[in-house]
């Protein structure tokens, strides 16, 4: 179970439609409201069919351990199910919800939400120190219900030598500042450097499990971006058309700009041989986690990377020293990594993710070095393009002692480049098939960090999987080859984008998303319907993304909605606009909460402004109806 634990000046709700898994309610059971209330938003999931009382009492301690400590005697039980990507079944959920509601009547004041209704509903958390809590709560031994436990999935779990390394390996953490000097980073002052505290203190924990969803989970939903997929593993997202929209102008974007510095886009397959020789080799070199399958009697994985298919393609070709360095990319749709339960959470963590990788062939370590720098700089460009501003990520740099004490200098540039302390992991020993590798790391409102674009060095699987070139003398010579991700996968750009709106808003500002990437770009309001022609005649004049909101609602509610789903540009049209032929246009990144930005132009120049705004950014049209009354809500 998962549970939300808000200490609320008051709770209210109010349902709105039914979901087919419904319970059936009585007419006084469709809203409620409790003042001074603790609120539990809970999740009952498929590990607690396995033990459902033993979840009931756990939760109802929870309850009552937070109710006395806050002091409250109003208690709110609400089913939330999008605390959870592994739900019970509705059946078993409304058993252990209507449970938990008997165990703590005559207590308190016990109100509960009806499970299974689209409900609106307001809430006013009290702000102090217990006044927001997270709990997770399971079972021992549980296996989700409803999964067949076979001979083979009861087998240990395949983990792979370099995870395994990973978690044994001693690390030395230090501190890199732009001067070249290496400190401590236990002892460090990073006074100034929060966020770099606090991603120091996440990788030195290594503790990746969730206490609270993150911002970025509510926002995506909200904004009808993306949602957990009950009906498919864990960690596998389904997209609505507004977050396909943005994660495919984000691929064209990436691949756009790899082949700007000529890497070849390719498609390689999905599941690969488990006990091909070359490739079982390298599962043992890479730190992950890997889907297995039975297909004819073969046992297969799912691919975590596009390493497998671009080196098995490069192994085949005949490569000259004139064609290096050699660049191959694909956009991994999907790439999977069976990441441990308790890490996953929204766009953060998945299990399936679409992530660019790109590959490049290096006659020797000196020239991995200097397409690394270059790589390195392409990364930084590509993210503050997509909107994440190098003040918006903190550096990791990880590489074995040996190759530090060869090329100090040029990590040191690394440094300087983002002109800014970057954290450095540094080991002994080479466990993995790389000497030196970066990340950027973007740090969200829970203090997580996740890593965005990286750059390795690969000194292995030349020869493991016999990749030769030949250079000028006629000779065969395995390369260097290096390993990028330009952005990082795409779903974690979102994430990023969404984590630093929250913040934004947390710090006062309006929250965006950069214009390029709206899936509306201009909305079109007219007061009645009088001036829907002229709504109709400006929409169509935009050279963007514009729709219009003909809805049969008041014109406060159309311009609450835009901002609530963040459109950059909303043109209000009136009387006075017809008949002008101008528009009065509230521009969002220059307004502040309360205070619109409200500026007169003609569609003419608001189209120019828009069409600046998106520049040789890629492009594509609207993803939904252009009228909003034609629009289904997916959420």
């Amino acid at each position: 179970m998962q549970l939300l634990l808000i200490h609320s000046d008051y709770i209210e709700y109010e349902v709105k439609k039914s979901t087919p898994v419904a319970e059936d309610i009585e007419e006084s059971f469709k809203q409620g409201r409790l003042e001074d209330a603790l609120t539990a938003f809970m999740a009952v999931e498929s590990f607690d069919e396995a033990n459902p009382q033993e979840i009931i009492d756990r939760a109802v301690s929870e309850i009552e351990n937070v109710a006395g400590q806050v002091k409250a005697e109003n208690i709110m039980l609400y089913p939330y199910a999008h605390l959870s990507s592994d739900l019970s079944s509705p059946k078993v959920a409304v058993s252990v919800l209507k449970s938990i509601e008997k165990a703590l009547e005559g207590k308190y004041n016990v109100m509960r939400a009806p499970f299974g209704w689209y409900k609106a509903f307001s809430i006013s958390c009290k702000g102090h120190p217990l006044s927001e809590l997270s709990r997770t709560i399971r079972p021992e031994g549980a296996v989700p219900c409803g999964k067949v436990v076979s001979i083979d999935a009861e087998k240990k779990e395949v983990v792979s030598e370099a995870l395994k390394a990973e978690d044994s390996a001693k690390s030395y953490w230090r501190i890199l500042t732009p001067d070249g000097e290496l400190h401590d980073a236990e002892t460090f002052d990073l006074t100034g450097h929060d966020n770099l505290q606090k991603f120091v203190n996440y990788e030195i924990s290594k503790n990746r499990n969730i206490e609270k969803a993150p911002p970025h989970v509510e926002l995506m939903r909200r904004l009808e971006i993306a949602d957990y997929e009950p009906g498919s593993d864990s960690g596998n997202m389904r997209y609505y058309p507004k977050g396909r929209l943005i994660k495919s102008l984000i691929e064209n974007f990436v691949l756009e700009e790899s082949s700007k510095i000529g890497a070849m886009e390719v498609e390689t397959p999905l599941m690969y041989d488990m006990n091909h020789p070359t490739l079982k080799k390298y599962l043992d070199r890479f730190p992950a986690r890997q889907y297995s399958i039975e297909s004819d009697k073969r046992s297969m994985f799912l691919r975590f990377a596009a390493c497998f298919g671009q080196f098995l393609m490069n192994h085949d070709m005949t490569i000259s020293y004139k064609s290096l360095p050699l660049k191959m990319i694909e956009m991994t749709r999907y790439s999977f990594r069976k990441e441990q339960r308790g890490e996953l959470v929204g766009l953060r963590r998945l299990r399936a993710f679409t992530m660019p990788d790109m590959h490049t062939l290096c006659p020797d370590m000196e020239a991995a070095i200097s397409q690394f720098s270059e790589q390195y700089s392409m990364c930084i460009d590509i993210l503050r393009k997509i909107g994440i501003d190098v003040s918006d990520f903190e550096v990791a740099i990880r590489f074995t002692r040996e190759f530090y004490d060869d090329n100090r200098e040029f990590i040191t540039e690394l440094a300087k480049k983002v002109d800014k302390p970057v954290l450095v992991e540094m080991w002994d020993t080479r466990f993995f098939y790389f000497v030196l590798k970066f990340e950027f790391n973007f740090v969200d409102a829970t203090a997580k960090a996740s890593a965005l674009s990286t750059v390795q060095i690969d000194v292995e699987n030349a020869e493991r999987y016999d990749i030769n070139y030949v250079d000028a003398n006629g000779k065969m010579n395995h390369p260097t080859v290096l390993h990028c991700s330009p952005s990082g996968a795409i779903e974690r750009c979102i994430y990023a984008l969404l984590e630093k709106a929250a913040m934004d808003a947390e710090d006062g500002k309006v929250p965006n998303l950069p214009v390029w990437l709206s899936p509306t770009q201009v909305r079109v309001i007219p007061i009645a319907e009088r001036h829907m022609d002229f709504a109709q005649e400006v929409a169509d004049s935009l050279l963007c993304r514009a729709d219009i909101d003909d809805r049969e609602e008041t014109v406060g509610k159309k311009i609450r909605d835009a901002g609530r789903e963040w459109i950059p540009y909303v043109a209000v049209i009136g009387d006075s606009e017809v008949e002008s032929g101008k528009v009065t246009v509230t521009i969002r990144a220059e307004s502040e909460p309360k205070k619109p930005m409200k500026v007169e132009m003609t569609a003419e120049e608001l189209s120019e402004r828009v069409f600046n705004e998106i520049g040789d950014m890629p492009y594509r049209s609207l993803p939904l109806a252009k009228l909003l009354s034609m629009r289904p809500k997916f959420i």
